[in-house]
């Protein structure tokens, strides 16, 4: 019964993480609010098995991506699934199962810490790739790489509050699904 929940549980991730691209992502005002860096965290926080708890964001992202691309293949979405730099992206979104390892999500404080962590690391990482890549011209300068975090902070500020939103919401579903008691608190699996 159990693995049917967990089962459940991840396809209610997928589809969460999915809509957020759809309904979000064309807007620029709205993108990167997703529950992606949630779903990291989260792992990182309920996963006892290291080497597993980099599976629930990978599937949610992978799918998630997947399933954007079979819309922009149809003409549905303004742009695809998948993209160049897209394997960096997923590498970078699995520090926030780090950060869940480390701070084990045990209390309030260190759910809230990682809820901003995650997505302050996220950004951090990800725009000083941006930075480096040779497809974003920004100059090779400290003024550049200024440059770049300023244009990621709309982006930033989406993802820490979609973060700070979707985490406790993934925590009650996963706790009324698992343990059959809705509260913002971690059951371990």
């Amino acid at each position: 019964m159990k693995n049917g929940r967990l089962i459940v549980f991840t396809i209610i991730l997928v589809a969460l993480a999915t809509a957020c691209k759809f309904f979000f992502g064309p807007n620029l005002s709205w993108s990167g609010f997703s529950p992606v860096i949630a779903i990291a965290l989260f792992s990182g926080f309920v996963i006892r098995q290291k080497d597993i708890s980099f599976l629930l964001p990978l599937i949610a992202l992978l799918l998630s991506d997947a399933a954007i691309q079979l819309l922009y293949e149809k003409g549905a979405f303004p742009y695809p699934g998948f993209y160049s730099g897209q394997l960096k992206n997923y590498i970078i979104l699995l520090s926030a199962t780090v950060i869940g390892w480390l701070l084990k999500g045990r209390s309030t404080v260190s759910i809230a810490t990682g809820a901003v962590a995650a997505p302050t690391v996220f950004f951090l990482l990800s725009n000083f790739s941006v930075w480096l890549s040779q497809e974003v011209l920004y100059p090779k300068t400290f003024g550049g790489l200024m440059q770049s975090y300023a244009n990621g902070l709309p982006f930033y500020r989406n993802a820490l509050i979609a973060t700070v939103v979707f985490l406790p919401l993934i925590l009650i579903t996963y706790n009324y699904l698992i343990k059959s008691k809705p509260v913002l608190a971690l059951a371990k699996a």
